[in-house]
């Protein structure tokens, strides 16, 4: 499709098409929390319970790069 390849049209949705997807997924935390009236900590509580699962999603983009240097 376009003269690209299902692996590389595959490669930019996993980057950029879940990265995407992150983003907003923290902007609907940070929308709950202001809603809820969390507060300093009930915020920081929010954001590491429901964020925790990315960070292995950005920990093995991070192995990735590093390993391809």
């Amino acid at each position: 499709m376009w003269g690209y390849s299902e692996d590389q049209i595959a490669s930019f949705g996993l980057t950029f098409g879940v990265g995407a997807f992150m983003l907003y997924m923290l902007f609907i935390i940070g929308q709950l929390a202001w809603e809820s009236k969390a507060g300093k900590f009930g915020t920081f509580v929010l954001f590491l319970g429901l964020s925790f699962g990315m960070v292995g999603f950005v920990a093995k983009m991070a192995i990735q790069f590093f390993l391809h240097l």
